[in-house]
């Protein structure tokens, strides 16, 4: 039987607080830019905001014990929360999949996938939520590895 975790009242304050700059962003924007270009102005509006963040944070991608790569997350926000931007059609399982291994690398336990290109922001948001204890908290990934 797996031990679950659920994400800490602060990293659902931080979730809310994102979620909060993304609306105004998009608001002001609308679909239809470039990603990097939506990272640029979620990374002005939680700055204006006082978010705490990282922004294309590298990680190191463990396999055994051992690092064999990095990656890069598109936004740390206050060491807890992952956040992945996304300008597509439509979000698919894969780029759920990629959050959920960025919370495996990261021992982190909530991620937020916003995809911008959508005529209404709160239908290109999805929280994903990774709960195994077992995993999140085992010493290679209990630490976000800078690299």
């Amino acid at each position: 039987m797996k031990t679950l975790i659920e994400p800490s009242a602060r990293t659902d304050e931080l979730a809310r607080d994102v979620i909060g700059a993304a609306i105004e962003v998009h608001r002001h924007l609308g679909p239809g830019f470039l990603e990097s270009v939506y990272e640029e102005a979620l990374c002005v509006e939680m700055a204006d905001r006082r978010i705490p963040f990282e922004r294309q944070k590298e990680i190191g991608v463990l396999y055994k014990g051992r690092t064999i790569g990095r990656h890069k997350i598109d936004l740390l926000v206050g060491q807890l929360l992952v956040v992945e931007l996304k300008t597509v059609e439509a979000l698919a399982e894969i780029h759920n999949a990629q959050v959920i291994s960025y919370l495996k690398a990261t021992g982190l336990s909530l991620g937020l996938l916003i995809n911008f290109n959508v005529s209404i922001l709160k239908n290109g948001i999805q929280r994903v939520v990774y709960t195994d204890i077992q995993t999140a908290m085992t010493p290679c990934a209990s630490k976000i590895k800078m690299v």
